[in-house]
């Protein structure tokens, strides 16, 4: 992990026009991970499109940071879901193709 990379959440802040203790309470949510170095915080990057969802949830559609982290566990579980599906539909597939030839 290359500090160069890291986006500093002072201005990350600064540029979403958002307070630094939204971020603070993701974090302590478990919902995304602040990494401080030298006195400062940052996120990844590869945190940045959720991040940017759960500031559009909070913002723009009034949902509280219990509602986000409701929800971010949705979405996991419908990721993880999915993901099953496609493992079974590839496996049926296979399946499929060995009993036609």
């Amino acid at each position: 992990m290359k500090s160069k990379n890291l986006i500093q959440i002072k201005q990350f802040c600064l540029y979403h026009e958002i307070e630094n203790t939204f971020i603070t309470e993701l974090n302590n949510f478990g919902l995304i991970q602040i990494i401080t170095k030298e006195n400062d915080e940052f996120l990844e990057p590869e945190q940045l499109p959720t991040v940017e969802k759960m500031i559009r949830m909070h913002y723009d559609l009034k949902i509280n940071l219990e509602g986000i982290d409701a929800i971010a566990h949705l979405l996991n579980k419908i990721e993880a879901l999915q993901h099953s599906l496609n493992t079974a539909h590839n496996k049926l597939r296979l399946y499929e193709e060995k009993n036609i030839e």
